[in-house]
C-alpha cells in the first residue's frame, strides 16, 4: 500500500518535502511514480512523475518542485520550493507501469496512496 507523507502548513515562498513509500518494499515493482493534488472544488491535476530516472513535471511544478527516487529505501520524494499559495490541495502519490506518454492522466495509475495535505497562507 502506498503512503504519501510529508504534507504540513507553510509561507509563501517556503518549501515542503513529501515522501511516498509503499509498505512491503513494493515501489520497486512500478516502473512509474507520480504526484497528484485535488485542491477543494477543483478536479485532481497532474503535478510531476518519474520513470527510469526522469522528471516530468506540470507546467505550475516546473522550476520549483523536483521529483526524485531513491531505490535503497523505496521512495520517493516531492521537494517543492517557492511555494504559492495556489499550491494548497491534497497531495497523493500513485505508481504505475504506464509508459512516458500516459503518465500525465490519473486513469493511467491503478495504485494510489492516501494523500496528505499542503497549505500555503499568503
Amino acid at each position: 500500500q502506498l503512503q504519501a507523507y510529508g504534507g504540513g502548513l507553510a509561507q509563501a515562498g517556503g518549501s515542503l518535502r513529501l515522501s511516498c513509500a509503499a509498505s512491503g518494499g513494493t515501489l520497486r515493482n512500478y516502473g512509474t511514480i507520480g504526484w497528484f493534488r485535488q485542491a477543494p472544488g477543483k478536479e485532481r491535476e497532474f503535478v510531476a512523475a518519474i520513470r527510469s530516472g526522469s522528471g516530468y513535471y506540470s507546467d505550475s511544478a516546473k522550476g520549483r518542485f523536483t521529483i526524485s527516487r531513491d531505490n535503497g529505501r523505496q521512495t520517493v520524494y516531492l521537494q517543492m520550493n517557492s511555494l504559492k499559495p495556489e499550491d494548497t490541495a491534497v497531495y497523493s502519490c500513485a505508481a504505475s507501469n504506464i509508459i512516458v506518454s500516459g503518465l500525465f492522466t490519473a486513469d493511467n495509475y491503478p495504485w494510489w496512496g492516501q494523500g496528505t495535505q499542503v497549505t500555503v497562507s499568503s
